[in-house]
C-alpha cells in the first residue's frame, strides 16, 4: 500500500471512531487509575507486558489490578501488588482482543519512574505518562507473542499514529528502554524488527 493510500484509509477509519480517545476496536472496561494530562501532547506509545499471576495467561486478573479490585486471597503474589493504582490505555490478549481503560486523551498510570530520550527536541524527558500512550501486551519476556496479538498491535497503533500527528514508528519504544533499572518488558520475547516491518506496509492478514 503506498504511504497516500494509507493515510487516506486510516483517515476513513478514523471517521468512523466515537470521539475522544476510545477505540472502536476495543472493549471497554473503565479504570478509575487516571487523570488529565497536562497538555495535548501525545507523542511516544510505551509498550509494556503483564501476566498475572506471573507466567500465566488468561483469567480476569490484569483486568481487576487496573479497576482496584484484585482478590488478594487468589494468588500469593497479588498481595504484593493489589495496593498498586496503575493502569494501561490498552491490553491486547493472547487471543489478539483489545480491552481499553483509559481514554487515550487521558493520562493513564503506566510508565513509573521513567526517562525517554527525545531525539526531535534532543532533550531527556521524564514524566512520561505526561505526553505517553500505554499498550499492555498479556505475556511474558520468554513466551513468544501470538501473530494475533501483532495483527492487533498494528490495528491499534496505526489508529494512534492516524489521530496524534507528534507520534510516529520511531517513537515507539518498551517499557525497558525507558526504566532499565527496573523494567524488563515487553523482553527479548518481542519481535520488534517484526513488528515494525507490519506496521510500516500496514499489513494485517
Amino acid at each position: 500500500m503506498k504511504e497516500s493510500d494509507y493515510v487516506k484509509e486510516t483517515l476513513r477509519v478514523n471517521e468512523k471512531q466515537p470521539p475522544g480517545g476510545w477505540w472502536n476496536n476495543a472493549r471497554q472496561v473503565v479504570s478509575p487509575n487516571c487523570d488529565a494530562r497536562p497538555t495535548h501532547d501525545v507523542s511516544l506509545l510505551l509498550l509494556h507486558a503483564i501476566s498475572l499471576p506471573p507466567g500465566e495467561f488468561s483469567g480476569d486478573a490484569i483486568e481487576a489490578l487496573f479497576t482496584n479490585q484484585l482478590a488478594v486471597g487468589e494468588h500469593p503474589f497479588f498481595a504484593e501488588i493489589a495496593h498498586l493504582r496503575v493502569s494501561a490505555h490498552l491490553l491486547i490478549r493472547r487471543d489478539g482482543e483489545c480491552v481499553q481503560f483509559v481514554d487515550t486523551d487521558q493520562r493513564a498510570w503506566h510508565a513509573g519512574r521513567s526517562y525517554w530520550w527525545d531525539a526531535h527536541h534532543l532533550k531527556w524527558r521524564t514524566a512520561l505518562n505526561d505526553f505517553s500512550v500505554g499498550i499492555e501486551l498479556e505475556g511474558d519476556d520468554i513466551t513468544p507473542y501470538t501473530r494475533a496479538q501483532y495483527d492487533a498491535l498494528v490495528k491499534a497503533a496505526a489508529w494512534l499514529m492516524a489521530k496524534y500527528p507528534q507520534l510516529n514508528i520511531n517513537r515507539i519504544t518498551s517499557h525497558a528502554h525507558v526504566a532499565p533499572l527496573r523494567k524488563t518488558d515487553p523482553g527479548p520475547a518481542f519481535d520488534w524488527a517484526y513488528f515494525r516491518q507490519r506496521l510500516a506496509s500496514n499489513a494485517v492478514y
